[in-house]
């Protein structure tokens, strides 16, 4: 069962995001919890359009988020706001889905004039699927997440010491909320 899940609205599998979404993981996972990626451009594009909430693909992805304590929610921004893919899929979650979850948002984008997307477009419709634990997030932007020449990326002081502040106060909440499944 997987402690947390990082539901990854980024339609490009070569975003800087990724080297936000990896240090999360690593760093979640140095402290002891099980992840799963739920890459929400890898579900059939099909059933997300058309809202098919009987898709064995969705139902999966639906039950990973069921059994998480904790939600990562990570997307570029795009126009001022998340993604549309990320918001297809937050439209097939049950109406409650993210109720006793602990939800940190990750965005990055083109300039920090999008900083606003997470409270004014992505928290309203975490609220309305019964999120009541959701955190301050962590914008970033692209300018600030190198790629490596090996592989990787490089991320600057200022960001891995916000990200680690929003790592431990996720990994806090989960266990402080006394989840009954959780036992590190």
């Amino acid at each position: 069962m997987p402690d947390i899940v990082i539901l990854n609205g980024n339609p490009s599998s070569t975003s800087r995001l990724n080297g936000l979404i990896e240090y999360a993981e690593q760093a979640l996972r140095q402290k002891g919890f099980a992840i799963e990626q739920i890459r929400v451009a890898d579900l059939p594009a099909d059933d997300l359009v058309r809202a098919r909430f009987d898709s064995p693909a969705i139902a999966a992805a639906n039950q990973k988020v069921e059994k998480s304590h904790g939600i990562i929610i990570a997307s570029p921004v795009f126009k001022a706001s998340y993604t549309g893919i990320l918001k297809a899929y937050l439209d097939l979650l049950p109406q409650k889905g993210l109720q006793h979850k602990v939800v940190l948002p990750l965005f990055i984008g083109g300039s920090l004039a999008h900083l606003l997307a997470i409270d004014y477009g992505l928290k309203p419709v975490l609220s309305a699927l019964g999120a009541r634990y959701l955190l301050g997030g962590v914008y970033a932007v692209d300018q600030w997440v190198k790629r490596l020449h090996e592989g990787g990326y490089s991320l600057p002081e200022e960001l891995t010491r916000r990200l680690d502040e929003s790592i431990s106060e996720l990994g806090s909440a989960i266990r402080r909320l006394a989840i009954p499944s959780f036992t590190n």
